[in-house]
């Protein structure tokens, strides 16, 4: 039997890392497409020389992984890193299928006379997952190789996340890149002109015409707006569900989580996940999840945390008017990590459709699942809710809270806000955020100032202020 020689290997390094022999750079494909703005929050751990340690690229299959290290290949390619200093290597090809990360490094140095040893370079390993023990590999690697900037992603977000911080405690360093935030939506589709009016904050000096189309892009957004080649594949668009449910919910459900975590009932879990997503935004009882499907309560939190670790869902625990939280989790919110995976699972939804309420309040959570320092709940008592409350670490006082609407009566009926201007009274918050369709302005009801943005322009300030680390701790946006 006849094994692959590493002439071929090197064959495919040169055709994978096109700018070895020529000066263009990257596949033209890529370097047309806009980079997300993840880009400026990743290169600096990329170019980090200080601290030895790989990145390791997190996220949801086809969330733009390979698009971004491309972006990231062409930064480097306009800085004085020589091109043969930089390679990419798609690990799931077949042609690598016997070969551990260090024969490949050694293969690539060959092939692009470079002294791995000796010179600083820089490589990416994509679709990582596919190599056995690459955890333990690219741990000494990181050793032996300080020259050497490591960059590893892959698709099986939960595996990747689960041995990397088992195994690359000290050497690894993870990076999160979620579904697109509608901030990110809107500079995809090069709505620039819309962005640039935006950007100052000020809703109510917008024109209805601006209003009308940026709800008309929420909706887009809600719709399909989680992933990049969906927003700019009309194709796609008209089955969403055939891209996103077979080629990211499918694979994760009957894939990726069945062999990490030895899931024995396939359809036990895709009909849990099915019932969450169904439900986004809604409360959820843990006794009566138990109760309507015959699984026990603990196989039901294990799921849970599955889908969690995959960045399928969010857990949103809950507190009582008083911000304390409950020792038995008996009920809970769930949250899609973003709203479009209803859309692929179910039917697209219209502005006026019975189920927008619970789908703004998801893209709105999907904002804030981009910071990692929000600590968000909500709020439910006897006869009264708060959507979105976020408590001070330290002392678990609240800091700020939010109603989420898609309604613009309230701003001339604030009255009905009475429960969360009570909340606001009993922890001394001067001031609370409340969702609209398309108003804004603001109303003083008991001495506390109810601030009115309409959901569509909140989600955009709140995702550009978290990419760009705006946020205060004490600001809902």
């Amino acid at each position: 039997m006849q094994r692959i020689s590493s002439q071929q290997v090197a064959m495919r390094l040169r055709s994978e890392n096109p700018w070895w022999e020529k000066a263009t750079g990257i596949p033209d494909v890529m370097a047309t497409m806009t980079p997300r703005p993840y880009l400026d929050l990743m290169y600096p751990l990329l170019t980090e020389s200080t601290v030895n340690r790989a990145v390791v690229l997190l996220g949801p299959r086809r969330v733009g992984k390979t698009v971004m290290i491309h972006h990231a290949i062409q930064w480097l390619l306009r800085t004085s890193i020589g091109p043969a200093r930089i390679c990419y290597i798609s690990v799931d090809h077949p042609l690598y299928n016997e070969l551990s990360v260090d024969e490949l490094l050694e293969i690539y140095s060959q092939t692009a006379g470079v002294d791995t040893h000796n010179e600083e370079c820089f490589v990416f390993l994509d679709e990582i997952q596919y190599m056995k023990d690459w955890e333990r590999y690219l741990k000494i690697l990181v050793d032996t190789h300080p020259n050497i900037r490591f960059l590893a992603s892959g698709s099986a977000a939960a595996a990747l996340r689960l041995k990397s911080t088992e195994s690359g405690a000290g050497r690894f360093t993870d990076f999160l890149l979620p579904p697109l935030t509608f901030y990110e939506f809107l500079l995809l589709l090069s709505e620039d002109q819309l962005v640039s009016r935006l950007q100052g904050n000020k809703m109510d000096k917008l024109a209805d015409r601006d209003v009308q189309r940026l709800n008309g892009l929420f909706v887009d957004y809600i719709n399909y707006g989680g992933y990049p080649e969906v927003i700019l594949s009309k194709e796609i668009q008209k089955d969403p569900s055939r891209f996103i449910k077979s080629d990211i919910i499918d694979k994760v459900l009957l894939r990726d989580l069945p062999s990490l975590y030895g899931v024995q009932d396939i359809q036990e879990l895709n009909s849990l996940f099915t019932t969450l997503a169904f439900n986004t935004a809604n409360e959820i009882s843990l006794n009566e999840l138990s109760k309507n499907s015959g699984v026990a309560k603990n196989t039901i939190k294990k799921y849970i945390e599955y889908l969690e670790a995959a960045f399928l869902i969010r857990v949103v625990h809950r507190v009582d008017k008083s911000a304390k939280r409950f020792r038995r989790k008996n009920f809970f919110k769930v949250y899609l990590t973003n709203p479009s995976i209803r859309t692929a699972l179910f039917t697209p939804i219209t502005s006026d459709d019975k189920f927008m309420g619970s789908l703004v309040e998801t893209a709105i959570f999907s904002q804030w699942f981009h910071s990692p320092t929000a600590p968000l709940y909500y709020a439910r008592w006897n006869k009264g809710e708060v959507d979105i409350v976020s408590l001070n670490r330290e002392t678990q006082d609240p800091l700020w809270a939010v109603e989420v609407k898609w309604s613009d009566r309230f701003l001339d009926k604030p009255s009905e806000l009475g429960n969360l201007v009570a909340f606001c009274h009993q922890h001394n918050l001067k001031r609370a955020a409340v969702t609209t369709v398309s108003r804004s302005g603001s109303k003083t009801l008991d001495n506390v100032k109810l601030e009115f943005k309409p959901a569509s322009f909140y989600c955009f300030i709140l995702g550009r202020n978290i990419l760009k680390g705006r946020l205060l701790k004490d600001k809902a946006y």
